[in-house]
């Protein structure tokens, strides 16, 4: 796998013992610097969840939502590095819709800093099941509508967005306010503790990929907004997984994402620069990131004002003079619904179509959303081989349950992988990324399905490969953020 700087920030530490006997190994790493040596540990039985002498590297949840059907969704979140903070945030919740309980699951992927991604995890579950209560008050019937739950879904996040913003232009009533108010003005209502907060989640920026199934177990709505990926994974015959990909990359990389910044600002040629908008952001689409959703008077009035200062603008000052005709980057999600209810495969093709998924009656059905850590972790050997190689690994894992027995049921992931039996059941309490005491056994013995995922990306049996990724002598990030949620369906 690809080793590469991550994003830069703080961690806080949870201190293990050193474990002893590791064997040194230099290698060659490409850095911003060019190259340079490093070394890392060949660690005997080698833990994704731990880096000898430094630090807890991981947390896990696991969340049962109905352990008699066997759905359930496991998640983690992973950065190996001791110095850095991880600014992904992963979210598994029920929503009460009438009465009825839904469920909604995320990744997202924060950037520049972890204010605007722990707003994004907190609070963007709630105000996505305030616009289906509010459906449900206003008509009933339209929550049957497939059509419309997508729309809805949509309309949420495009609010939320919006709200990020907005909430602290109406202090000064409107952009055009602002040139009504001195520095000094501006600086004593942001700086003001009710509206500090608010003002700070302008200056940072987070993808996001949500999951929506409705009560019945019927359909799927992905919404995705960024550079996170979900993923459908059913069983297809004995010994073979369909493997679909309910969502594409809003970011430089996709010609289609370019295409669009250029055509909506067509009389900018620096509207995109280096595949990145104006210059400095790769994902094309984002909550937050109000320097490129407002016109160059928001940052220079609002955000330049807040405390404690900006020493140096100049970084910021190379993209704002590119900014003459926001936004640049959407808040536009693309949702993708699927029926699950429905064996007859399809072609997936994301942006609002229904499809309908593959699936076998007597194993699991699996769905991934990742952060986009999780795909450069499975660049080298690839992606299809390893969630393939890691669905047969899960559904082969012996249980206490006697594997002949044709009384049981392999549909059910309980009766394959058991949770902890010190794991409860679903609460009524968003599980966001937090650090936790887990009860799930390190590597492949671990009953996380995520963590199982994490480990076979990292290398698997490949002693080095997951050592090297673990151990790496390094400064900085050499790998991005992962976080992963599997959830059975």
């Amino acid at each position: 796998m690809p080793l590469q700087n991550g994003k830069r920030g703080l961690l806080t530490s949870i201190q293990i013992p050193v474990v002893q006997h590791y064997s040194s190994v230099a290698i060659r790493f490409f850095g911003c610097q060019g190259m340079m040596n490093h070394t890392f540990l060949i660690i005997p039985s080698p833990d994704p969840t731990k880096r000898p002498s430094k630090a807890l590297v991981y947390d896990d949840h696991s969340t049962q939502f109905d352990a008699a059907k066997g759905w359930r969704a496991d998640s983690v979140n992973f950065q190996p590095s001791p110095t850095t903070k991880t600014q992904d945030r992963y979210v598994v919740k029920q929503l009460e819709i009438n009465g009825k309980l839904w469920t909604l699951s995320g990744v997202f992927d924060g950037h520049l800093g972890d204010v605007t991604v722990d707003h994004v995890s907190n609070h963007l579950p709630i105000i996505v099941g305030e616009f289906l209560q509010k459906a449900f008050d206003s008509d009933p019937s339209r929550l049957s509508d497939p059509g419309f739950i997508s729309d809805c879904f949509s309309r949420s996040i495009i609010a939320f967005d919006e709200a990020i913003a907005g909430d602290v232009l109406n202090l000064f009533g409107g952009i055009e306010g602002l040139s009504s108010y001195t520095d000094r003005q501006i600086r004593e209502i942001i700086n003001d503790p009710k509206n500090y907060r608010k003002a700070r989640l302008n200056m940072y920026g987070s993808t996001a990929l949500v999951a929506l199934v409705d009560d019945t177990h019927e359909n799927l709505w992905v919404a995705n907004v960024g550079d996170c990926q979900a993923i459908l994974v059913s069983p297809k015959g004995s010994d073979d997984w369909d493997i679909q990909i309910l969502t594409e990359a809003h970011n430089g990389d996709n010609e289609a994402e370019v295409e669009r910044v250029r055509r909506e600002h067509a009389n900018e040629p620096e509207c995109v620069i280096d595949r990145r908008v104006l210059g400095a952001l790769h994902p094309f689409r984002s909550l937050g990131d109000t320097p490129f959703k407002q016109p160059p008077e928001f940052t220079r009035r609002i955000l330049y004002n807040l405390l404690p200062g900006f020493h140096d603008t100049s970084p910021w000052e190379e993209f704002l003079v590119r900014n003459r005709t926001p936004p640049y980057i959407s808040a536009q999600p693309e949702i993708t619904h699927v029926l699950l209810n429905d064996i007859d495969p399809r072609s997936t093709v994301p942006g609002g179509e229904s499809l309908r998924s593959s699936s076998s009656p007597s194993l699991p059905r699996f769905l991934i959303l990742s952060s986009d850590g999780f795909t450069d972790l499975c660049s080298t050997e690839g992606q299809q081989r390893i969630i393939s190689d890691w669905a047969h690994g899960v559904i082969s894992t012996q249980s206490m349950m006697d594997e002949d027995d044709s009384s049981v049921d392999r549909s059910n992931i309980n009766n394959i992988l058991p949770m902890s039996p010190t794991v409860s059941s679903f609460s009524q309490t968003s599980l966001s990324s937090s650090p936790t005491s887990s009860p799930s056994t390190p590597g492949y013995e671990s009953r996380n399905m995520a963590l199982r995922l994490l480990r076979r990306a990292l290398g698997g049996d490949d002693q080095a490969s997951v050592s090297r990724v673990l151990t790496l002598d390094m400064d900085i990030a050499w790998i991005d953020d992962t976080s992963i949620v599997v959830q059975t369906l």
